[in-house]
């Protein structure tokens, strides 16, 4: 692996086609979420199956927590096609047949001439495509466990939300105040529709004691 390419560092901003054959950046995959990120031997491989499977039935807790995931391979369009669907996936898999990021990374599997795929590696990135963690998947022990993925993604996600813990010192002040500039989801919103979400729920709870506050929208 490039010797940059560490904790701390970050990873390219890399373009590919995904399965609809769309044009897919990583940075506009990830947004300002924690991103996983599989780089993968593709659809020929058993292990990559049964780490692909896992994730899959992982998939609605990534979901819900506010994070993304991509996989690239080094698989033709129609295969990657086929490997997502073989293993239930619901997101990106990007296809690099031309093997750019191998190259870039030096990462080439030269133990496998035949399909010439990448050195299978799992990564967790922070907004912004930092690096958090990552793991050699050439053996399969060497890729995280779900509880691995659990840990990781607990790290990143209380260093990067503020609102992680609501008995921080000063949210509660901030919120009363009406700044949600610290409240993930709620941060979308404008003041004027903070101001008029506030309105709605003091005459809705005047009318209706156990009413309650919409949720902010899914980002």
């Amino acid at each position: 692996m490039r010797s940059d390419i560490m904790p701390g560092g970050v990873f390219p901003d890399y373009e590919l086609p995904d399965h609809t054959t769309t044009m897919r950046r990583l940075s506009e995959l990830q947004g300002d979420d924690p991103l996983i990120l599989t780089l993968a031997r593709g659809h020929f491989c058993p292990k990559e199956h049964q780490q692909h499977l896992q994730l899959a039935a992982f998939y609605p807790q990534i979901a819900v927590a506010y994070t993304q995931i991509a996989t690239i391979s080094t698989d033709d369009h129609h295969t990657s096609q086929e490997f997502r669907a073989s293993v239930g996936a619901q997101w990106p898999f990007l296809s690099d047949p031309e093997r750019t990021v191998q190259r870039d990374l030096d990462i080439q599997e030269y133990t496998d001439p035949e399909h010439d795929p990448m050195i299978p590696h799992t990564l967790v990135l922070k907004p912004g495509r930092v690096i958090h963690s990552m793991y050699n998947g050439y053996w399969f022990w060497g890729r995280p466990s779900l509880e691995d993925l659990r840990r990781d993604l607990r790290a990143v996600t209380s260093d990067i939300r503020p609102d992680w813990d609501l008995g921080t010192p000063g949210l509660r002040q901030a919120w009363d105040a009406g700044d949600v500039s610290q409240f993930h989801g709620w941060s979308t919103w404008s003041p004027e529709q903070v101001a008029a979400e506030r309105r709605r729920v003091s005459t809705h709870r005047s009318s209706d004691p156990d009413g309650a506050a919409r949720k902010p929208p899914e980002t």
